[in-house]
């Protein structure tokens, strides 16, 4: 589906030409367990800034149907090089979703909300695409007190974690984000950190149904 490139895309895509086509995303073993954990064989899945294509290759091998969508194209030609026959679709910036409504049964959103600077209208279109009663599942790097007390101890730390030209421009707890959901209406079954030790947690996993 063609899409007009809106200001930011060509951005997106001298990002994605400088990421090595044998990169490998963060934390990929616990997003792809939790992931695959919450779909079934025949489900629609709407892998939401798809990248590389990684996440949509694992749903294929499992038996569901993927529609990746990102705001890059150089991401969705990757995605579409390691996915044969995938159906990819750019979701160009302040547009709807390109897919009808109540067409999913899940939409998988890994690593994408914290770099989302306007949440409701987001959230929003993402919900409207799912059937009522469809899963919504969501990772997301975890700030709880342990993580911020971190940072705070190291300046440097903390001055390239929070740099202004961070790709990063929205920083979550698990209560934060539970909070974030409910009011955009989704139904919160399940939001916990997870990935290293106790007291370290790097990932939030999230799963939330359309009410």
């Amino acid at each position: 589906m063609a899409t007009v490139a809106a200001p930011g895309d060509d951005l997106h895509d001298a990002v994605w030409s400088a990421v090595p086509e044998d990169a490998v995303p963060e934390r990929l073993e616990l997003r792809l367990a939790f992931l695959l954990a919450h779909v079934r064989a025949g489900e629609t899945v709407l892998d939401v800034g798809c990248g590389a294509g990684e996440f949509s290759a694992a749903l294929a091998h499992a038996g569901a149907h993927p529609i990746a969508v990102d705001v890059a194209g150089e991401a969705l030609r990757r995605a579409r090089e390691r996915v044969a026959g995938l159906d990819a679709r750019r979701w160009a910036a302040g547009e709807p979703l390109p897919l009808a409504d109540t067409s999913a049964d899940v939409v998988w959103a890994g690593e994408v909300i914290e770099h989302v600077a306007d949440l409701a209208p987001w959230l929003s279109e993402l919900r409207r695409v799912l059937r009522p009663g469809g899963t919504l599942l969501l990772t997301t790097p975890h700030h709880g007190p342990g993580t911020l007390l971190r940072l705070a101890l190291s300046r440097r730390r903390f001055a390239e974690h929070f740099a202004p030209r961070s790709e990063h421009v929205r920083f979550f707890s698990p209560r934060t984000l539970g909070a974030l959901l409910d009011d955009l209406g989704f139904d919160v079954a399940e939001i916990r950190a997870a990935g290293g030790p106790p007291g370290s947690r790097s990932t939030i996993l999230a799963r939330a149904t359309r009410g």
